[in-house]
């Protein structure tokens, strides 16, 4: 269905550049796989499977050569959510059908829409999972007991305080040597991943100075297989679908987000381009696989797709190795990840939020007091405190409200008049008063887009503006760049209304939308000959029609070819207090 182009100029000598980054990334992959399957409410192992399957799926049928698939922090609320309410059975059904979701948005190319989500909605539900990450972590890394896990942020703060007396000063002891070991190995040797050095080394000295003293991977999970489980075909009917629907499409949404986010993040450190229909599909598959392993949904991990540029990765081949990699891990090392430490795990995660946080973009954005401000808060607020899927409707419905108003507030429609001390008479809204207009010919300079937010507007600045009955209305629509079918019914409106007694004139009308009137038929209400490209020329034609039907005339009236009043209608002018000059 596509044509790959992520392996051209491949050759030979490219293979060991590939695996190491592949070895480097994977290395890096598998604490990260197993903290984000129990901070999801899953066993430790499902994240190894889920970075083994997936990782290699999304590599060799995605649409970015340096995209690194698997397990991801961004999924951890939701992955949550859904297995405390329906269960981590429907958890992998809910994956099979977002994976499902996420192939027909590729088929159907609508990976492009994914990109119109506007920035402040998604630095918003960013930073909020980050926070519910890293506060989500607090009782690891303390060693608290009895803590019960809620979908609520304030229950789940609510047990922090309640059991804050029941601290475990070995586990803060050994979460605090993993956290400084993850902040200090980038500044001393760069090459190392920090995350596994940290877990490597608290959990070295855990086993040694304080055995049994705080709780493993082992003691609260059991031992991890050291194999990939066989194949599990769930089972999937109506009631199910209906049930699992809509956790299903808001796996498919964030994935999809995230997984065109990281490849964008990837062009832009390599200057390539990805294929964004092509990536959803290979996320689709990958999500659609990865279940029949026990494996938990998996988009593009923007921080080890980075990782993997860094090291030197040269095609997909090298995300393929960090499967590989963490497969072989899986094989010779499994049972020593029982002895690893609940606490060790937290700081990871706890960096993990840190990283992904986009607070500066957020203060950045923030600082400007703007509607934009407005929706990031908005959509931040939401995430934390109700649910994710809440605050991406509310803010893409803010979003969209606030931006019909700036549109609308852009559209203007003002009533002008040729200026006789410039050149050509220029057509200038500056040129009409309370005591200084034509009583015949109306023109109006009409600016912005003629859509639903502002049609109304338009409609009824016309019909107030004019306190009399012109002969003819010119319409000056060379700067109304798109038209919808409500503008077309509001100019419909007027159109209908001066035709009764006089002619209504279009100048500069752009080709969407008089492609629009053409289509409702008001373009040959009008008539063809009524329509004109420059303003200059309706002027022309309006004059002529005035002559025809002997015009009133006026002592200072610009159009020269006009007739002079009549000595009663001069009188009936002054009373009026209008001088009809332009």
């Amino acid at each position: 269905m596509f044509t790959d182009k992520r392996f051209h100029h491949y050759s030979l000598k490219s293979v060991p550049k590939d695996l190491l980054s592949g070895l480097i990334v994977g290395v890096i992959a598998i604490p990260l796989g197993m903290a984000f399957a129990i901070a999801s409410g899953v066993k430790p192992e499902y994240g190894i499977y889920t970075t083994i399957v997936a990782g290699i799926l999304i590599s060799l049928f995605g649409g970015s050569k340096y995209q690194i698939g698997g397990p991801t922090g961004a999924f951890i609320p939701i992955l949550f959510g859904i297995v405390m309410t329906y269960g981590y059975e429907n958890l992998l059904i809910a994956g099979f059908m977002a994976g499902i979701i996420l192939v027909l948005m590729g088929i159907f190319k609508l990976g492009s829409l994914i990109k119109f989500i506007p920035r402040p909605v998604t630095i918003g539900f960013t930073t909020g999972i980050a926070v519910t990450i890293f506060t989500g972590q607090i009782a690891s890394f303390l060693g608290l007991e009895g803590i019960e896990k809620h979908e609520e942020f304030i229950k789940n703060i609510g047990e922090l305080v309640v059991h804050l007396s029941t601290i475990n000063i070995f586990s803060v002891l050994t979460a605090a040597i993993c956290l400084l070991t993850i902040i200090y190995t980038p500044k001393i040797a760069p090459k190392i991943p920090g995350p596994l050095l940290g877990l490597l080394v608290s959990t070295f000295i855990a086993a040694l100075l304080f055995p049994g003293e705080v709780a493993t991977i082992g003691s609260a999970y059991g031992q991890i297989p050291n194999s990939l489980p066989s194949i599990q075909i769930p089972e999937i009917n109506l009631d199910v679908i209906m049930k699992l629907i809509k956790p299903a499409f808001i796996i498919a949404m964030l994935g999809g987000i995230e997984s065109l986010l990281s490849a964008v993040v990837a062009d832009g450190m390599t200057n390539s381009k990805h294929h964004s229909n092509r990536e959803l599909v290979g996320q689709g598959i990958a999500n659609m696989i990865t279940p029949l392993f026990g494996g938990i949904p998996a988009t593009g991990a923007i921080a080890r797709t980075a990782t993997n540029i860094k090291n030197g990765a040269v095609s997909p081949l090298s995300g393929i190795f960090h499967g590989i990699v963490v497969l072989l891990v899986l094989v010779f090392f499994a049972p020593y990840a029982s002895y690893i430490p609940l606490a060790s795990m937290a700081p990871i995660l706890m960096v993990v939020a840190w990283n992904m946080s986009e607070r500066k973009v957020f203060a950045h954005i923030f600082k400007t007091k703007s509607t934009d401000s407005l929706v990031l808060v908005v959509t931040f607020l939401l995430t934390v405190f109700v649910n994710l899927t809440t605050a991406v409707e509310v803010g893409l419905v803010m979003s969209a409200i606030l931006f019909v108003k700036r549109m609308s507030d852009v559209m203007v429609t003002a009533k002008a008049l040729p200026n006789p001390q410039t050149n050509r008479a220029k057509v200038e809204t500056g040129m009409v008063t309370d005591t200084h207009d034509c009583p015949q010919i109306s023109i109006f300079n009409i600016e912005g887009p003629l859509f639903f937010g502002a049609a109304l507007s338009f409609e009824e600045t016309i019909m107030k503006t004019i306190n009399y009955r012109p002969k003819i209305l010119l319409l000056r629509m060379g700067k109304v760049p798109f038209m919808d079918t409500t503008g077309e019914a509001n100019l419909s409106s007027i159109v209908r209304q001066f035709s009764k007694n006089g002619i209504v004139l279009l100048s500069g009308l752009n080709p969407q939308p008089e492609s629009v009137l053409k289509k409702t038929g008001l373009y040959d209400v009008i008539g063809e000959d009524h329509f004109f490209e420059h303003t200059g020329e309706a002027i022309q034609y309006a004059l002529g029609q005035l002559n025809q039907n002997k015009c009133l005339g006026c002592k200072h009236f610009a159009f020269r070819e006009c007739q002079k009043l009549s000595a009663t209608e001069v009188v009936e002018r002054k009373k009026q207090k209008l001088t009809v000059t332009i």
